[in-house]
C-alpha cells in the first residue's frame, strides 16, 4: 500500500502544530488560558490613546472621545469586545462637537478597526451601543496619522514584531490544514485504488 498520502498528511499536521506554537508564544499564558485577551496589551505603545475597559449593559451606550491634534489626517480607531461571545454586537456612531456625523458602524465580531480623515483638530465622540442581550466589556484604541507614526514604520515596533509574525503564522496554519486535507484525500484514493487492484488479482 502506498504511503504518500500519510506522509503528506503528516507534513500538514507538523506545519499546523509549528505555526500554532509560534502564534501561541506571542500571548501571555494568563491571557491565553482562562483570561481575557486585551489587544492593546499585546500591541503596547502602538496606539496614541487607549480607553479604560468599560462595561456596557444591553441596550445602553458608552461614550468615548479622542482629541485630534492635527487636521486633514487619518484617525485609526478600533473597538474590542474583551469578553466576546457569539451573538455579541455593538454599533459605533462617530460625531464631533457640532453634530457632524462621520458614520455609523456595526461590529459583530470581537474586534473592529476603521479609519476616517479628521477635518479639524477637535474632539471626536464615539458612541458605542450594546445591541446584544448581555453585558459586555469593551476597550477603544486610537492612532492619529498612522501613516507617519513610528509605531507603523519602525521595524522594531509592536506591529512589525507581533502582528506580522502572527499573520505569517496564520498563513502557515492555513497551508498546513490544506496539506493535511490533501494528504487525507491522496491516502483515501491510494487505499481505494489498492483495494480495486487487489479485487482484480483475486478474480
Amino acid at each position: 500500500m502506498k504511503k504518500r498520502g500519510i506522509f503528506i498528511g503528516l507534513i500538514g499536521i507538523i506545519l499546523s502544530m509549528v505555526s500554532f506554537s509560534i502564534m501561541l508564544s506571542f500571548f501571555p499564558q494568563s491571557e491565553t488560558f482562562g483570561g481575557n485577551f486585551v489587544l492593546p496589551n499585546l500591541l503596547e505603545d502602538m496606539f496614541d490613546d487607549v480607553s479604560q475597559e468599560t462595561e456596557i449593559l444591553p441596550g445602553q451606550t458608552a461614550l468615548f472621545s479622542f482629541s485630534g491634534t492635527k487636521s486633514q489626517v487619518p484617525l485609526l480607531w478600533g473597538v474590542q469586545i474583551i469578553d466576546y461571545l457569539e451573538n455579541d454586537r455593538v454599533t459605533i456612531e462617530i460625531s464631533n462637537f457640532f453634530g457632524d456625523s462621520f458614520g455609523i458602524f456595526e461590529q459583530k465580531g470581537p474586534v473592529i478597526f476603521d479609519m476616517f480623515v479628521m477635518p479639524n483638530s477637535e474632539i471626536y465622540t464615539f458612541e458605542v451601543s450594546n445591541q446584544g442581550t448581555r453585558p459586555i466589556l469593551v476597550v477603544m484604541m486610537f492612532a492619529e496619522d498612522p501613516d507617519n507614526s513610528e509605531s507603523f514604520s519602525n521595524p522594531n515596533s509592536p506591529l512589525m514584531t507581533t502582528l506580522v509574525p502572527l499573520a505569517l503564522g496564520g498563513i502557515i496554519l492555513v497551508v498546513g490544514i490544506v496539506v493535511t486535507i490533501a494528504g487525507a484525500i491522496v491516502a483515501t484514493y491510494d487505499w481505494k485504488k489498492g483495494r480495486d487492484e487487489s479485487d482484480i488479482f483475486k478474480r
